[in-house]
């Protein structure tokens, strides 16, 4: 009877290793036969286990961190001299560091009390320019100072690659979305007036470089027309004049509430 036992076991025990490695093939040794190895990944392919290089590749490449375009300078910080009450103005350098033509926008969190000169614009490969930032300084409430309060305005500065010739819009980037890549979130720093710092002699000296190159722009070459659009400076003066109405609005609702 124990023989009996013991042949029924181990028959149950092999039939069970075979049930088992039926069930999960790829645990099979790699002594198999190159006919039984490819039936077995013919399994496998049939249950979802296929690979795909094509597939594979464009997940590694969406985990990847985005290429730049362009090259900042200053990298992620943008410097104001602090004066409250007044329109203070930052600068940065834009150069296209890519092969292609690269369109450029920039966004800020406070759209009333920031403007940006230009607010976007296409760069060919290797070129660069500076741009020029506007932002109005708010009064500091009592028993606060601005200069050590962690400012929340952001600038954001996005990315486009484009075709050669093709003219600046808005629009390319709202268009083709799925292509545009977030360079930079710039933070707000602001620097003391009264006391000359490296950043703040470079501020200045990058602002004096984008007058220059905004008054090269504007003057006509000697044998051309007169151009048509001479009011790049005027949209400062509407941004103002827009801005001493939304402040005056705001100290009438002051007024009100109190």
């Amino acid at each position: 009877m124990a023989i009996v036992d013991s042949y029924h076991h181990q028959r149950h025990k092999s039939a069970s290793d075979t049930k088992l490695f039926t069930l999960c093939p790829f645990w099979q040794s790699g002594g198999q036969t190159s006919s039984s190895s490819s039936s077995s990944t013919q399994k496998l392919h049939g249950y979802g286990f296929k690979s795909n290089p094509k597939t594979v590749s464009s997940v590694a490449r969406s985990l990847l961190p985005p290429r730049r375009r362009l090259r900042l300078d200053p990298a992620n910080k943008l410097y104001f001299p602090y004066e409250p009450g007044k329109q203070v103005k930052s600068a940065i350098r834009l150069k296209n560091s890519s092969r292609s033509h690269v369109a450029f926008k920039f966004q800020t969190t406070a759209p009333k009390s920031c403007f940006m000169r230009p607010p976007g614009g296409i760069l060919a490969p290797g070129e660069s320019l500076i741009a020029t930032v506007f932002r109005f300084v708010e009064q500091p409430e009592k028993n606060e100072k601005q200069l050590d309060q962690k400012t929340k305005v952001k600038f954001k500065i996005m990315s486009l690659k484009v075709n050669a010739g093709i003219e600046y819009a808005p629009e390319l980037f709202d268009e083709q979305k799925d292509q545009v890549t977030v360079e930079r979130i710039l933070r707000v720093v602001f620097l003391n007036a009264e006391h000359p710092s490296p950043a703040l002699e470079k501020v200045n000296r990058q602002l004096a470089e984008a007058e220059a190159a905004l008054e090269v722009r504007k003057k006509p070459p000697a044998d051309s027309d007169p151009p048509r659009d001479v009011g790049e400076g005027l949209v400062i003066d509407e941004w103002k004049e827009r801005r001493e109405k939304y402040l005056a609005r705001q100290q009438v609702e002051a007024v009100d509430s109190v």
